[in-house]
């Protein structure tokens, strides 16, 4: 039982540094989204912080957001298991794959539609075997591959049901790239170490991540135009997330460590910093600007925020 825990443990960090990497049933839980020191704290740019926490986990990252306010993402239990959870009316709900070692959930579209990926037990041997699912609205899962590929990340839904993410082999980064899934099927993206992380809800603009000779970039393309950008003064950036507004967010490293970010449609950075923490990290934005994501403390614990504009 202990090897399957530190098993669980190490995938958990697996799928923790996939999504860092470039840049660095469903039962029922009770709780709430608690603000952190007991209130809320003012961030940069006007936004209103407050922690996120699921009840008994050691680890909670908030992945997405949708306008509704619903919240998805990812917690690992004291046993080490990772596990996707819904916060929905202040109320969490686990997620987990059917048979699944472990889960994680990424987006969620305004009708209630979730993404994330899982890792199979019997695919215990193989780091790289994680395959993305969509949980619909009403409860039913349906797994989600790319074809001829056995590492599969769906990271975002929109609300016209396009699912964007990335496919690779077996290595993290060269043999990564972005792709779509719409009711055509899959289209890949051509750029090489590429993730696409959000979309518009007609799918005519998308926005990522990618990595060259220089680093790590974040990336938009509009109608089908590849646009790369870095915020300023920074060795590193990554896009998680992009609004219909066309507000991109993500995160970026300079000297003084690990920040989010809010990029408007005009190419403006704002930055965000939960009070305390050298390593903040935006996932998710709203239509009318409301971000999540998760922030490390002192102590070095991982909890989940909520920036309300």
């Amino acid at each position: 039982m202990k090897s399957q825990s530190m098993f669980s443990l190490n995938v958990t960090r697996r799928l923790l540094s996939i999504t860092t990497m470039l840049v660095l049933s469903v039962l029922g839980v009770p709780g709430q989204a608690a603000a952190a020191g007991g209130g809320e704290n003012e961030g940069q740019g006007g936004y209103a912080l407050s922690s996120i926490d699921v009840p008994g986990a050691v680890l909670t990252q908030a992945q997405g957001i949708n306008d509704r306010g619903d919240i998805v993402g990812l917690y690992t239990s004291s046993d080490g298991v990772g596990h996707g959870f819904v916060l929905r009316d202040g109320n969490f709900s686990t997620i987990n794959y059917p048979g699944a070692a472990n889960t994680d959930a990424r987006g969620i579209n305004p009708q209630g539609d979730i993404v994330g990926t899982y890792h199979m037990p019997s695919e215990n041997s193989d780091p790289f075997a994680f395959h993305g699912y969509m949980l619909s609205r009403k409860g039913q899962f349906s797994h989600i591959d790319y074809p001829g590929h056995p590492n599969t990340i769906s990271q975002r839904i929109t609300s016209s049901g396009i699912v964007v993410g990335c496919y690779h082999d077996h290595d993290f980064m060269m043999s990564m790239h972005g792709f779509v899934m719409d009711r055509n099927g899959f289209s890949g993206f051509s750029m090489p170490a590429s993730m696409h992380n959000g979309a518009t809800p007609d799918g005519s603009a998308f926005a990522g991540l990618f990595a060259d000779s220089t680093g790590s970039h974040g990336y938009l393309v509009k109608d089908g135009q590849f646009q790369p950008f870095d915020a300023p003064g920074s060795t590193s950036t990554a896009a998680w997330d992009l609004n219909p507004e066309g507000d991109a967010v993500g995160q970026y490293r300079d000297s003084s460590g690990i920040h989010g970010f809010v990029r408007s449609a005009d190419g403006q950075f704002t930055s965000i910093d939960f009070p305390g923490s050298k390593n903040t990290q935006a996932r998710g934005i709203t239509a009318r600007g409301d971000v999540v994501g998760w922030y490390v403390d002192s102590a070095g614990k991982f909890h989940g925020f909520l920036g309300a504009f």
